[in-house]
């Protein structure tokens, strides 16, 4: 108690200082999602927030000299062994009530220290925190530093009680070094605190901790539970590679020692966990709630109460968003009255759920069915970055031909002349204008084996003409099967040809819903999980592990990792788990994530940024008079013309950026812990994939700058462009279903009798059922949206802070001021009338790629990070 005393009152000369910090948040979805009441757990949830309210709020003053302590670390001043100077212990003062710069859930202290004038200048501190409790430390600021002035530090980290860290919690001032420009006093701090991030390898992790290591994803299945759970481990080999994940140090199964056990609450470093923020608690709590409570009830009552497993008309999927569903009051009585649900599920009061109607249907109802909009949405959909140009006829295949056949394309130029306004196939791949969207390799391997369960599926080439206009239209699909004989006999395939009226036009349509199941369970598994959400994981935990807090390149990158190993934590237990929401609602079912790894095969991190994925997909070429070295050859494509503006201001600002800290190529070889990075990275965490010579070898300014261009690319824009576009195209299943359960009717069946007699119905039939829609559109509402606190493209959560060099951050507000400009160019190529892919026959400008957004389901907006 004396020396509180002391470290409060007897202050002679003294620092003053302001510590900021905030309490656990009262939303934290650990502590909602462990509650159970008799009610649920959605009633024990809205109860559980108002006891952890009532206990938390308004307490601020119990830390009032008491518990948190903190010692400062002198930059400039050595004990003698060569560490920084550590000086005496002072505690919280009084509470301030007035700063304006106070965010929510805030709360400010004033403090002192003790602080000669031979220790010299702060440059780090230590802080103790002797309660039970954790809290969220946000800053301290030290004011009127002699010799200096103002010095901040910005640590928004969770601060656990003392006794759970094996070493000392130590932050830094927002000072930028590299490795060799770090004040000698301050170099110890550094590699302790990165060997203290880094662990020991060992032991199952807890809670509190901060530890950063890699695991394959071998917590996909439970064979424990039952066989059929069993899931093969991805990653760690040849046969199937795949980017590690965070490790938690489960315990292993006892059916397979290889694979982790599975619990509701899974490890990561305390940091990278939500809680700190209360939207994106209400996010991922609507996400871990639907699919497991609210979903399996929506199921039930569909199937068993109400009778109804099936749509029978087009009319009956718009009832999802005109009429709703009718739910009996005792389901509804749940879901309603419950402020998180209010938004996700809406009752008109006569108890019906109901969905917001998805963009691709507010202007019209039918424009989804037509060729010019099935062709637009390979350019300005959700999955915009798969279409090819076509080089050779006909379209070839990689497989090898000893264990699957001739998988050549049965595709003739006697099927696509007729529909190219005399064009030949010749003239027109000499002149750019055949283009491909290819679902036939990745699939077919695995066709026999998605066959043989309830879904029924093809692998798919579809065929496109390039028009005088600037729009693309289909000229055939191709559907192929395994040979009933085996796999060596090659595909069955058929040929299907446009058509506008009788049978043929819902032959046409069924066509179109074949290749449109097998780009959606591709955009979800590949596009969107793998080459962001995935691929993405590694490198966050690279760079904790190697690049310090104070390095610019880990000051660069972390904005673009804000919460993303949270949702990949979340994935792992609710979305790409066995039978979990993708598996069960998407045609790949069992094998998605392992077909997922076969395409990490092929995966390059070099061609991932914008201009190299455009060449290499032959849509654009090189062309050095254009401002971004290339030119594109279907020049209304929106998705690639937007997204080179965004990709020249990220790579400008990334080229400022690194050009201030490094003046030299040398610069860059010889940082210690850069090279650390990169090597890990490339050996470990994408170490399936290490031998490939297509990885930067990090040693020039220019290869740095690339890859950091790339991975921010992926982290924001690409993520973006693939993301929350999934509800409005997507939440008209019609329009983008992600099941096929049966195959194309033939001629003589009782199938395609039904076919000619009522279309909508066989169409129904064919795709995604009524209760797997249901599910697909409560998880991808949730995942389409944008939290209140997101922080996009060209925003800091530490305002100027983050840095204390002026130039960065003018450079980064340039930053900002370009990309505002680029919204409003977008904006006019989108009232622009000539441009027809702009906005299509839905009428839906294309507007995934505008950098700001407001919170909630709004089809544009560029967050910084992988989020949601």
């Amino acid at each position: 108690m004396a020396s509180l005393v002391k470290g409060i009152f007897n202050r002679g000369e003294k620092l003053k200082g302001t510590v900021v910090l905030m309490q656990k948040n009262v939303l934290d979805i650990n502590t909602l999602t462990a509650v159970q009441s008799p009610g649920g757990i959605i009633g024990g949830a809205i109860g559980a927030i108002g006891d952890i309210a009532g206990s938390l709020l308004d307490t601020a003053t119990s830390f009032l000299g008491r518990s948190i302590a903190f010692k400062l670390i002198s930059a400039t001043t050595d004990d003698g062994t060569g560490k920084g100077k550590v000086g005496k212990q002072t505690f919280l003062e009084g509470l301030l009530t007035s700063l304006p710069t106070l965010g929510d859930k805030q709360t400010a202290f004033s403090i002192h220290f003790e602080w000669d004038s031979d220790m010299g200048i702060p440059g780090a501190f230590y802080i103790d925190n002797f309660m039970q409790g954790e809290f969220f430390l946000v800053s301290l600021t030290l004011e009127d530093v002699p010799n200096h002035g103002t010095i901040n530090f910005v640590c928004n980290s969770w601060v656990y009680n003392s006794k759970k860290y094996k070493t000392g919690r130590i932050f830094f001032a927002n000072k930028t070094y590299i490795p060799s420009e770090t004040p000698a006093p301050l170099v110890y701090y550094r590699k302790e605190e990165l060997k203290t991030l880094r662990g020991d390898g060992t032991g199952e992790r807890k809670e509190w901790e901060r530890i950063y290591d890699y695991d394959v994803y071998n917590d996909l299945g439970e064979p424990d539970k039952k066989s059929t759970l069993a899931r093969p481990i991805l990653g760690g080999s040849s046969t199937l590679p795949y980017p590690r994940r965070g490790r938690t140090g489960k315990k292993p199964t006892s059916k397979d020692p290889k694979s982790e056990s599975r619990s509701d609450v899974v490890y990561l470093p305390r940091d990278e966990s939500f809680g700190h923020l209360k939207s994106s608690d209400f996010l991922v709590y609507i996400l871990k709630s639907a699919s497991q409570n609210i979903i399996p009830r929506l199921r039930s009552v569909v199937t068993l109460q109400l009778n109804e497993p099936e749509f029978n008309t087009f009319e009956d999927v718009r009832s999802l968003y005109d009429g709703g569903i009718k739910l009996p009051t005792n389901i509804l009585s749940e879901i309603s009255p419950i402020p998180l649900f209010t938004e996700l599920f809406r009752s008109d009061g006569e108890s019906a759920l109901k969905f917001p109607p998805p963009k691709v249907v507010q202007v019209d109802h039918s424009a989804w069915m037509t060729d010019e909009e099935f062709a637009r949405e390979m350019i300005a959909g959700v999955n915009p970055h798969i279409i090819k140009i076509l080089t050779e006829f006909p379209p070839k295949s990689k497989l090898d031909s000893q264990i699957y056949g001739d998988n050549t394309s049965t595709i003739t130029k006697e099927h696509l002349e007729p529909n190219m306004s005399g064009v030949t196939v010749e003239e027109a791949i000499q002149n750019n204008r055949l283009y491909i969207l290819d679902h036939h390799d990745p699939l077919f391997p695995y066709l026999r084996k998605i066959n043989a369960t309830d879904t029924k599926a093809y692998a798919t080439r579809t065929i496109l003409f390039l028009q005088n206009d600037g729009t693309l239209k289909p000229l055939a699909i191709e559907l192929s099967r395994p040979h009933p004989q085996g796999d060596s006999f090659g595909p069955v395939s058929n040929v299907y040809l446009p058509a506008s009226e009788g049978v043929e036009a819902s032959i046409w349509l069924l066509s179109k819903a074949y290749v449109v199941v097998n780009d959606s369970c591709y955009h979800q598994l590949v596009s969107h999980w793998l080459n962001t959400h995935a691929v993405v994981e590694p490198f966050i935990i690279a760079t904790n592990r190697h690049l310090s807090v104070v390095h610019p390149i880990h000051k660069l990158l972390l904005p673009h990792y804000r919460d993303t190993m949270n949702i990949n934590a979340l994935a792992r237990n609710v979305l790409v788990n066995a039978e979990g929401i993708i598996e069960s609602t998407f045609l790949w079912g069992g094998y998605a994530l392992e077909m997922s790894s076969t395409v990490y095969k092929d995966w390059v991190f070099t061609e991932q940024g914008l201009p190299y994925d455009l060449l290499k997909r032959g849509v654009a070429v090189e062309d050095p008079s254009s401002p971004y070295g290339i030119r594109l050859l279907i020049e209304d494509y929106p998705y690639a013309s937007d997204g080179l503006e965004i990709w020249a201001a990220i790579k400008s600002w990334v080229e400022e950026y690194v050009n201030f800290y490094y003046k030299s190529d040398d610069a860059i070889a010889q940082d210690s812990e850069l090279q650390a990075f990169w090597k890990e990275l490339v050996e470990v965490g994408h170490g399936d994939l290490k031998n490939a010579t297509w990885w930067f070898k990090m040693q020039t300014r220019k290869e740095l700058i690339e890859a950091c261009t790339i991975l921010i690319w992926i982290a924001s824009a690409l993520h973006a462009a693939v993301n929350f576009g999934q509800y409005p195209y997507g939440g008209y299943i019609l329009n983008r279903p992600t099941k096929s359960r049966r195959y194309m009717p033939e001629k003589g069946s009782p199938e395609y009798d039904e076919l000619a007699k009522n279309y909508q119905k066989t169409y129904l039939r064919t795709i995604t059922p009524k209760n797997d829609t249901l599910t697909d559109l409560t998880i991808i509402e949730v995942l389409s949206r944008h939290a209140s606190d997101e922080q996009y493209l060209g925003q800091r959560i530490e305002g100027d802070l983050w840095t204390s060099d002026s130039q960065p951050i003018e450079a980064y507000k340039r930053f900002g001021k370009k990309l505002a400009e680029i919204e409003q160019k977008l904006t006019q190529r989108n009232n622009d009338e000539t441009l027809r892919n702009r906005n299509g026959p839905v009428k839906m400008p294309y507007t995934l790629l505008y950098p700001s957004s407001e919170e909630g389901l709004t089809f544009r907006g560029i967050p910084n990070s992988i989020s949601i």
